[in-house]
């Protein structure tokens, strides 16, 4: 059973508030890599090149949607990220899903617009019941289609290829790139910068899965920040929406974190996460290498953390079955904003978390989101998604 950490309280400093970019991680973490080996930046470069896994699924996916041309100074990006994991060997049965193999735990379309000025990750619940179209394995064999299936079946089938193809032919949105992230890798990414904070409101006591998670805000590392981001028992009322609210919520801190004094003033603790992360990804061809993902961060340069916001696709109760889930109408209206690259309004941000305020509410930027404190029905399903204020 896990023991908690003390929060870790540091002195406040008066000092000018500046706008954190993802381009600061990006020059950054190449100055870390100077500082932190002898041999140069160009050795280190190469071994997280070799720590990383390409796969190139192009031949696998047909009746592709075309592109919008749409006015900005880029094209407008969109990438699958998915997190794989696989629950079978010691120490990997927190949430008692043991077998099966892989399986996909998060499916989230970033888009980002042409401008690169704001980036937003729709979540695709996993339980959604959906029509999953015709696949083809890397072999050439074809997995059937079926209607409805849920939506995380197209990864048990048929990996990301088939996750792929299912989103496409469900939204209409061509996907440029995608990575599969391995949870096994998750514990050294968050350990690499010294946990990441998370606020919890209620203790989670939950022997059955080997969870135990004191209330309160503090920094959570390893294990804890996994049993954190898979528990589906106590800590939100409605099981796997709570979950990815709370998994929006710690992207979006540990994207906090990397920003922070903490980690951009420690050379150690960059390099540990890029090792860590670059050993835990999938990538198609386009981004092979840490040239281009960094080619990549630094098309984000003018891109602030409260603007790289969290939500997920509008759904609502699967009637055959209460225990899964449906997209409503209003997905063909969110698919839309993505198409065409528009800035989705306050009717589609519903419950929206930024990087910039983690655990969700008000931001207060003018995006859409309402300015001003947290209401009471904000924080009631802040709770109701195991999250708080």
């Amino acid at each position: 059973m896990s023991k908690r950490r003390a929060p870790k309280r540091k002195a406040s400093r008066a000092r000018k508030p500046r706008q954190h970019t993802v381009a600061t991680v990006i020059a950054t973490s190449t100055l870390g890599l100077a500082l932190a080996t002898g041999v140069g930046v160009t050795t280190v470069y190469n071994h997280l090149n070799g720590n990383l896994d390409v796969m190139d699924v192009a031949n696998q996916l047909t009746d592709r949607p075309e592109k919008v041309d749409v006015s900005g100074p880029m094209e407008p990006l969109n990438i699958l990220v998915m997190g794989s994991d696989s629950r079978d060997g010691e120490g990997n049965d927190i949430d008692g899903l043991t077998g099966g193999g892989q399986r996909s735990d998060t499916t989230m379309i970033l888009h980002v617009s042409a401008d690169r000025e704001r980036a937003f990750g729709v979540s695709l619940p996993r339980d959604a019941m959906v029509d999953r179209p015709e696949c083809t394995t890397e072999d050439g064999e074809k997995i059937p289609g079926e209607n409805p299936a849920m939506f995380n079946t197209a990864y048990a089938y048929g990996g990301p290829a088939c996750t792929i193809q299912t989103v496409e032919q469900l939204t209409g949105i061509r996907i440029d790139h995608f990575v599969d992230i391995d949870f096994g890798g998750f514990e050294s990414m968050v350990d690499a910068i010294d946990g990441v904070e998370v606020c919890i409101p209620t203790t989670v006591d939950d022997p059955a899965h080997d969870i135990y998670l004191e209330a309160g805000t503090r920094e959570l590392e390893g294990r804890e920040a996994l049993a954190y981001v898979r528990e589906r028992y106590q800590l939100s009322s409605n099981s796997d929406i709570g979950r990815m609210k709370r998994q929006q919520a710690f992207v979006a801190s540990m994207a906090n974190k990397l920003v922070s004094a903490d980690t951009l003033s420690r050379p150690d603790r960059l390099v540990s996460f890029l090792n860590a992360a670059t050993k835990s990804v999938t990538l198609d061809p386009d981004l092979d290498s840490v040239g281009k993902l960094s080619d990549l961060g630094l098309q984000f340069r003018n891109t602030g953390l409260n603007k790289i916001r969290f939500i997920t696709v509008p759904i609502a109760a699967y009637e055959p079955d209460p225990n899964r889930l449906v997209w409503t109408s209003d997905a063909d209206a969110l698919w839309d904003k993505i198409i065409n690259d528009e800035p989705i309004g306050a009717d589609l941000s519903e419950g929206v978390i930024t990087a910039a305020k983690p655990q969700g509410g008000s931001t207060g930027d003018g995006s859409g989101d309402k300015g001003g404190a947290t209401s009471e029905e904000e924080a009631e399903q802040l709770a109701a998604n195991g999250l708080c204020t």
